[in-house]
């Protein structure tokens, strides 16, 4: 048994759940997952906000226990487990490039607030959008140009943002499902980057279970 566990919502519906979780198994870091339904998304009962609080401080998945102690948002949980194993190397070896690791991950974890709201993750979704406002228009080039940009750069040596999977990859991950879910247009290196996040095994595992978990529903 892991002394590590990390506390999720649903695999259909939490974009915060799926980074951590994609991270670990990518980098095959042993853990246990215990899984909490979120009935619904902005408006949870009680006993799940109860559950919740159990298991996070904030109230919110994920969350990452380990032994004594307990590490909430996906960005910092990202950051603990890649100091608890540094032999992975969860960000780029080159400092240039970890340092544009760490500000698009941090621009992933802190903005893109119109997008997210207009398009709900919802991993076993196809949806066609009738058209977006300016504000996700403008979200959604920023990410493209973002894709780009680190690609460009420093995506040599393989087909993620910077090469080898990193934690930046972790945090664009539920973006790659949004744009799949709602049909969003990306250029070629949008398009094979896309490709390339949906075919990690890891990224497959949480579809599967988002499939099962709908099929019960």
């Amino acid at each position: 048994m892991s002394d590590l566990v990390l506390v999720i919502g649903n695999y259909n519906l939490s974009s915060w759940s799926l980074r951590p979780w994609l991270l670990l198994r990518y980098f095959e870091v042993p853990f246990e997952t215990l899984r909490i339904e979120l009935e619904v998304p902005d408006d949870k009962p009680p006993h799940v906000k109860a559950a919740i609080r159990a298991k996070s401080p904030s109230g919110r998945v994920p969350a990452l226990q380990h032994c004594e102690l307990t590490v909430w948002d996906s960005l910092a949980i990202a950051e603990y487990v890649s100091e608890l194993f540094p032999d992975r190397q969860m960000w780029p070896a080159d400092r240039s490039a970890r340092a544009l690791a760490r500000a698009v991950s941090a621009e992933m974890h802190s903005g893109f607030s119109d997008l997210r709201h207009t398009m709900w993750m919802n991993l076993t979704a196809r949806v066609k959008l009738g058209g977006v406002s300016k504000a996700v228009g403008d979200d959604v080039r920023r990410v493209q140009q973002i894709w780009t940009d680190c690609r460009t750069r420093f995506g040599h040596g393989g087909p993620f943002l910077f090469g080898r999977f990193s934690i930046a990859d972790a945090m664009y991950a539920p973006v790659v499902s949004r744009f799949t879910t709602y049909g969003v247009e990306t250029g070629d290196v949008g398009r094979r980057y896309m490709d390339a996040i949906w075919q990690v095994p890891a990224m497959q595992q949480w579809l599967d279970e988002a499939q099962r978990e709908v099929a019960a529903t």
